[in-house]
């Protein structure tokens, strides 16, 4: 399945200076994952060849993805139980474990070139919790980090996934951030291989949210932190 792409406002194609660099911001509204897989590895080709970072934000219909370091004991389903519901399962070139995409779950695919930040995967992953961090504070939710361990929390749960893949110095997949996510679907899996219960906005507040306002939020925290924390390398 392809993109929809919605006209006006964040959707559709836009962009926004970050330094010296252009990001290209697309919308690709709900997208089957290796569709969307596809045009990450495009977009990583295009930066390697001198093209300005993107920032991809999008949902995905229901998918397991195995990162590269995931085990498949951590699937909590038959696989004929899973084709039957009809929920693909993916192996990726991701850090990290397993994990869960559904409609409801904003996904955030930034493709820029550390090289042009910095050469440190830990420094980028902060980058990419603090996007989050602060996204959810704009709903009033508190969150916080777990010494030791990549992603953001509520309390003891889970709201916020990173795995990412770098070639290059230039960055793919991204993180996934519950907003209205149907937290079941969870069941279906050890996330991340963790015994841990994930959460969403929408639990957390007890009413679903705007996802085109929370995707323009994401927008602007994830270009303003990008251009206050990165710097040139020579």
């Amino acid at each position: 399945m392809g993109a929809s792409r919605r006209e006006g406002g964040l959707c559709g194609i836009m962009t926004e200076k970050n330094r010296d660099n252009q990001w290209t911001v697309e919308d690709w509204d709900v997208i089957d994952y290796n569709e969307a897989y596809a045009r990450q590895k495009a977009a990583v080709q295009g930066v390697l060849s001198g093209h300005g970072p993107y920032l991809f934000l999008c949902e995905h219909p229901p998918v397991i993805t195995l990162g590269r370091l995931a085990e498949s004991r951590h699937i909590l389903i038959s696989a004929d139980a899973l084709k039957q519901r009809g929920i693909p399962v993916v192996a990726i070139d991701r850090g990290g474990d397993v994990t869960l995409h559904a409609p409801g779950q904003l996904v955030v695919y930034p493709i820029l070139n550390l090289k042009n930040y910095r050469r440190d995967l830990r420094w980028y992953l902060d980058k990419l919790e603090q996007v989050a961090i602060d996204l959810l504070k704009d709903f009033d939710i508190l969150t916080c980090r777990l010494p030791g361990r990549t992603g953001v929390w509520v309390e003891s749960k889970k709201i916020v996934s990173i795995g990412v893949g770098v070639k290059q110095w230039v960055t793919f997949h991204g993180l996934a951030i519950n907003i209205n996510t149907a937290l079941p679907l969870f069941n279906l899996i050890k996330p991340c291989g963790l015994d841990v219960l994930m959460t969403s906005v929408q639990q957390v507040q007890g009413a679903a949210v705007d996802m085109l306002d929370v995707k323009r939020l994401c927008q602007r925290h994830c270009l303003r932190i990008f251009a206050a924390g990165g710097h040139r390398i020579s």
